[in-house]
């Protein structure tokens, strides 16, 4: 099969288009041909070498994938060959994503809905799974005021779309340019709840919208700076959701002093313990999040396809993913 192969951990000359072996199928693994993959930040902090690199268990990156099933493992049940599914992969997989074909476990794989195309559903699983884990371990009642960095993205446009659902009345959260403010604006925040963070007087503005200035909880979706803002805005005993584990010196400091509960988010908790039982929980969540999306709670995320299976292409999205290019639209590399 063709596989886009990086070579070494560090630049994006490092990528490769290289023929390689076909994956095996285990007997509880089905092999998929891939339709479409998307890319997220992740892929290019492990080009790098950093984040979750260590798992690697091969040098084909990414991450999720829809596709169609090619063959079953006699093991397999519920599948069977020319389903159309989806799957958030991780490290589990043969391989990662920039490939032709892959051998995946049948616990991480759901059916793709018909009412999504292979882009759309292959946009879904890494920020659908994360705002699931967030929007489910987040327990503050609804009349909370909660502020949220970063709602125009992926993570934040599914999340959005769960907690306004629920009840919650009281979001706010920021965003840089007109674009994404009219995104949040179609899922139904009121634009009084949009922050535009590059006016001087942002910050004061977020804290104008509650009493007393400071939120009962704070989603982090960006890190850096903006963890140290919501640090900064969120009460004594509040609740930090913390997404990136970017989170600066800075931010910890204030976080700890005020005593806050700190969740943490990350979606390949459930790989550590070898568990199929944990690992079961990508493909039952993801099929939780499809049937959301054909009841249309949640509206698939935007997508921008760059291109096909070539070296040209996964440069091009890691330029854009380092660079913050991609306007919230998720960047989807077909594969035909």
């Amino acid at each position: 099969m063709k596989a886009v192969v990086l070579k070494s951990f560090g630049s994006i000359d490092n990528f490769a288009l290289t023929e390689v072996e076909n994956p095996n199928v285990a007997a509880n693994e089905v092999l998929v041909k891939i339709k479409a993959t998307a890319f997220n930040p992740i892929d290019y902090q492990m080009r790098q070498g950093s984040s979750e690199s260590k798992l690697l268990k091969s040098f084909i990156l990414g991450r999720e994938l829809s596709g169609v099933i090619l063959e079953v493992g006699h093991n397999v049940t519920g599948f069977a060959t020319g389903d159309e599914i989806t799957a958030y992969v991780g490290s589990l997989a043969s391989n990662g994503t920039y490939a032709e074909l892959i051998s995946i476990p049948q616990q991480l794989i759901a059916k793709k809905p018909s009412v999504l195309s292979h882009a759309q559903a292959a946009a879904l699983p890494l920020v659908g799974l994360t705002a699931l884990q967030c929007f489910e371990r987040l327990t503050l009642p609804l009349e909370a005021t909660i502020f949220m960095s970063g709602g125009a993205g992926g993570v934040g446009t599914i999340l959005i779309q769960l907690l306004l659902t629920r009840g919650y009345q009281k979001l706010i959260t920021t965003a840089g340019n007109t674009e994404s403010q009219n995104h949040l604006l179609s899922l139904g925040l009121p634009s009084k709840h949009i922050i535009d963070y590059h006016e001087n007087d942002y910050l004061a503005k977020i804290k104008d919208q509650v009493p007393r200035g400071t939120y009962d909880g704070c989603i982090d979706l960006v890190g850096g700076y903006m963890a140290e803002v919501c640090a900064e805005l969120i009460k004594i005993h509040g609740v930090y959701v913390d997404v990136t584990f970017l989170t600066t010196i800075k931010a910890r400091e204030v976080l700890f002093n005020k005593a806050t509960t700190i969740l943490n988010v990350a979606n390949y908790a459930y790989t550590l313990s070898g568990n199929i039982a944990d690992t079961s929980l990508y493909g039952k969540n993801l099929t939780t999040l499809f049937q959301k999306v054909e009841s249309r709670i949640i509206l698939p995320a935007e997508v921008e396809i760059i291109g096909n299976l070539n070296v040209e292409t996964v440069q091009l999205a890691h330029q854009k993913l380092e660079t913050n290019q991609t306007k919230g639209k998720k960047l989807v590399m077909l594969i035909e």
